[in-house]
């Protein structure tokens, strides 16, 4: 045996022994996290069993300690499985989202709740928030708002007639991916996707595929299904529409701007405990009178709150009356985000606070 086989049977051997000592470790979490059930459940808490607070709260705390070389995302990402399948142990957690599979919604859904959950497909956004509404799912996820395309309106417009309250939120880059059961792309004669997704790829497909017809359909996880079945098409799709129809990638990463990320919002029926991190989105209408706008805003610069986004969408209520969805950093309960709260409702003709959860930048 070499030199260099002697040592890298060695290395291997200490990573055999390391992986020992790790499932060893993950066990003695996965029992403790059954005790937490059993404290709850003594407790009368048996049904408060995900805790978003907490969750986030951890998360910071080891990619702050994160030496390296496992970037601080990656270390995320391995610890929200962990926690997933040991919160399951817990109780099963199932979600609703905005379907079908393959959906960037439902990869936003796995990116904050880990893989051991039940994914709940759902055929829009309305149906998330009944289902949810409905005590079906315990929670949901819809998106908000696209960094190139902007908002999504339907998912604000809900939560004007909605109760139920945001406690959490995710970022995701948006990578599209040309998907085909094909192995050559000269083999495609036709290309699928939603049509946002053909416009956010299309320098890409005038300088690739300029003589390929393009079809707009209802949604990338609905190309990917089509292309499935279909020979000589293709898909315009995020990695988890490409798992779950099986389908190779014939480019990678082709939407123009590298940038692109949409924002998602976890709802459910529980608020959010504060952490270090959070942010506060309200639902606000204006009193028809001179300066009324500049009231409603004026207690966030005078309380040192930063306001992060102001949205206008029409109220649905009357004609020309206009709500606004509002973000600002801190949680409800920060104190100087409580008295701003307090003087904004006494110059509002409608008053909601939506939620305050994690942030996640």
């Amino acid at each position: 045996m070499s030199t260099v086989d002697k040592r890298l049977e060695a290395t291997r051997k200490s990573i055999d022994a390391l992986d020992l000592n790790l499932l060893d470790l993950l066990s003695q979490r996965a029992t403790l996290n059954q005790e937490v059930a059993r404290i709850k459940a003594d407790g009368g808490e048996d049904h408060i069993f995900y805790r978003p607070e907490r969750e986030a709260q951890l998360r910071r705390a080891l990619v702050k300690a994160n030496k390296g070389p496992l970037p601080d995302e990656e270390v995320s990402r391995l610890f929200q499985e962990i926690v997933s399948a040991c919160r399951a142990l817990q109780n099963s957690l199932r979600v609703a989202y905005l379907g079908p599979r393959g959906t960037f919604t439902e990869a936003a859904l796995y990116r904050h709740f880990g893989h051991s959950v039940e994914g709940a497909p759902m055929e829009s956004i309305d149906a998330v928030f009944r289902d949810v509404d409905a005590g079906l799912s315990h929670y949901g996820v819809v998106p908000v708002e696209n960094s190139t395309e902007g908002v999504i309106s339907h998912t604000l417009d809900m939560f004007i007639r909605s109760n139920l309250t945001i406690s959490g939120e995710v970022q995701l880059r948006i990578h599209h991916q040309l998907l085909s059961k094909e192995t050559s792309l000269d083999a495609v004669t036709k290309i699928y996707s939603h049509q946002q997704s053909l416009a956010q790829c299309r320098q890409w497909l005038l300088s690739n595929c300029a003589t390929v017809a393009l079809e707009a359909v209802s949604s990338n996880a609905e190309a990917a299904r089509r292309v499935a079945g279909e020979p000589g098409t293709a898909a315009i799709a995020g990695k988890v529409a490409g798992e779950a129809y099986e389908l190779g990638t014939l480019a990678a990463n082709i939407e123009d701007e590298s940038n692109n990320t949409t924002r998602f919002l976890v709802i459910g029926a529980r608020a959010a405990e504060p952490t270090d991190k959070d942010k506060t989105s309200l639902l606000l209408a204006a009193k028809n009178r001179p300066g009324a706008l500049y009231a409603l805003l004026k207690p966030f610069s005078d309380h040192a709150v930063s306001l992060t986004k102001i949205e206008s969408r029409p109220s649905r209520m009357a004609v020309w009356e206009y709500v606004f969805f509002v973000d600002v950093e801190g949680h409800r309960d920060d104190e100087k985000v409580a008295k701003a709260l307090v003087e904004i409702e006494e110059h509002a003709s409608l008053f909601k606070v939506l939620g305050s959860y994690p942030r996640t930048t």
